[in-house]
């Protein structure tokens, strides 16, 4: 910008103040654009951060809807896993209950097949006495164990 303070003719001046009045007229006009454009780009960056945030928000909504189902069918499959483990734990109990049992039928068939050959004839069997099955330890080998039941182990 030329400045017109320093002279001491008259008609430079006149003319200088003139184009200086339209360069400062014209600087004045780019100034305005330049805002008007600046607050036009600052409008749009905030629209763009505002976009942005709401496909965040958007996005953080799913997730957790998505992590609920998740945890949802989490639980579902350990309360199954729970249910199974509960119902092997009754069955190796009955297995083992069975497997007494089947001991013990395999001990009475032994005792009788040494006693009468295969169960011999029946005058050499000795029956019980009748009041011998009110008292339960005369006959030990028809103890029979306690069933385990799905109940014992709910909790």
């Amino acid at each position: 910008m030329a400045s017109s303070s320093g002279t001491s003719s008259g008609s430079p001046l006149i003319q200088n103040s003139g184009s200086e009045e339209d360069l400062q007229a014209l600087m004045d006009q780019r100034k305005r654009k330049r805002m008007i454009s600046n607050r036009e780009s600052a409008r749009r960056s905030r629209m763009r951060k505002q976009k942005h945030l709401d496909d965040l928000t958007a996005q953080v909504s799913q997730l957790r809807k998505e992590n609920h189902q998740i945890i949802t069918s989490i639980n579902i499959t350990t309360q199954r896993y729970l249910n199974v483990e509960t119902d092997n734990s009754i069955l190796r109990v009955q297995i083992s209950e069975l497997s007494k049992r089947l001991e013990s039928l395999n001990e009475i068939i032994g005792f009788l097949n040494s006693n009468n050959g295969v169960f011999g004839d029946s005058s050499t069997f000795i029956e019980p006495a009748p009041d011998s099955f009110l008292n339960p330890w005369s006959m030990s080998y028809l103890n029979q164990p306690i069933m385990a039941s799905a109940e014992m182990f709910h909790y």
